[in-house]
């Protein structure tokens, strides 16, 4: 049986910040630490405050990948599949749910190192808009954009 995407809980946050701390360490830009998680368990709940609507795809009471959506900006802020569930669409998956609560537009960004991702993204029909420096982190940040297409009369 696939994963099932929810609403995340408040008492789930440390595992949702673990699968954020090993997916973004899979990328080879950061290495876990502890350091990095306690960074990430902070950050959860302080976003989900600022708006964030938070999902999870749980995998029979693991937690395979989370989904941070800011619904009135039409913004997609986190997605994160833990690695061992990488490869197996399940991004694509948490993808189509986002299409779902934002049918029409897409916003988000990622860092320019993570050619993974912002590939993937392309070929999932996003469109390059620009590149900034992020000031808090450093990173160089690119900017994408998916409108849904246009149906003729």
């Amino acid at each position: 049986m696939p994963a099932l995407i929810r609403s995340a809980r408040s008492d789930e946050y440390d595992a949702i910040a673990r699968v954020w701390t090993d997916s973004w360490a899979s990328t080879g830009l950061e290495q876990a630490s502890n350091f990095l998680l306690a960074k990430l368990r902070a950050r959860v709940p302080l976003e989900v405050e600022r708006g964030w609507s938070l999902l999870v795809a749980n995998d029979s009471g693991t937690l395979a990948a989370m989904l941070a959506l800011h619904l009135p900006k039409k913004y997609l802020d986190q997605l994160f599949v833990s690695p061992s569930y990488q490869g197996q669409n399940l991004g694509r998956r948490m993808l189509a749910f986002t299409r779902k609560h934002l049918p029409d537009e897409i916003e988000l960004r990622c860092v320019r190192e993570n050619e993974k991702a912002w590939r993937w993204y392309e070929r999932e029909g996003f469109a390059f808009e620009k590149e900034a420096v992020e000031p808090k982190t450093g990173f160089v940040m690119k900017y994408y954009r998916w409108k849904k297409a246009e149906t003729a009369p």
